[in-house]
């Protein structure tokens, strides 16, 4: 469990556009075997340490005509931002993908002390 020692708790989320491969015959769409796709987001203002991060699948539009393999998780998760990534593997075919995430986590109190 994550403890926040502050009674200050930001939340931030927001909506990605992963990626639209149908339109532009992209890899994700056309393309077989072990594929990925990364996107950073930034924060709308910087936490006092790296939150917990949150995705989730927010639209798909898959080819049904094999198995649906989908993983997403936030890596390189910092103050500032973290990484969206996507893997789809075999022969899964996506042809758009946008990903919802959620940053909780704490932030600073005007009345902080800053010592330099």
């Amino acid at each position: 469990m994550e403890r926040i020692e502050n009674h200050l708790v930001g939340i931030d989320q927001g909506d990605v556009v992963l990626f639209s491969d149908f339109e532009n015959g992209g890899d994700m769409w056309t393309g077989s075997g072990e594929r990925e796709r990364r996107r950073a987001v930034g924060f709308g203002e910087a936490f006092n340490r790296p939150p917990m991060v949150h995705t989730s699948i927010s639209l798909w539009d898959v080819d049904t005509k094999s198995p649906v393999r989908i993983e997403v998780t936030a890596q390189n998760v910092t103050t500032l931002g973290f990484d969206i990534v996507f893997r789809t593997w075999l022969d899964t075919r996506i042809a758009r993908l946008r990903v919802a995430w959620l940053a909780i986590g704490e932030v600073a109190n005007e009345d902080d002390w800053r010592i330099y």
